[in-house]
């Protein structure tokens, strides 16, 4: 399937100070084909999660314009945000 061969790499991570629940946006790369902006780096309960771009729809509720059709996907792009948060990079 054409998952196996998508590569992920942050482009730039904008971390924030403010202190608040938002940590970071973040900007990513699929390949050499797309980029992904608006990705947020959010502490929640458990920890940081990655909440992928919304827009807000006419009824006032948020919705994702970015999904993954896998949850393997999903998870190749939260580690790959989450390790460059850590580590630094696309700063």
């Amino acid at each position: 399937m054409l998952e196996q061969t998508l590569s992920f790499k942050v482009a730039r991570i904008y971390k924030l100070t403010t202190g608040g629940r938002i940590k970071a946006f973040v900007d990513m790369n699929v390949g050499d084909a797309l980029v992904i902006r608006g990705l947020k780096i959010i502490e929640g309960p458990n920890g940081l999660f990655v909440s992928m771009p919304q827009e807000q729809g006419k009824d006032k509720k948020w919705y994702d314009t970015i999904r993954c059709m896998s949850d393997d996907v999903r998870a190749q792009i939260t580690q790959c945000v989450l390790e460059g948060y850590e580590s630094g990079a696309g700063a």
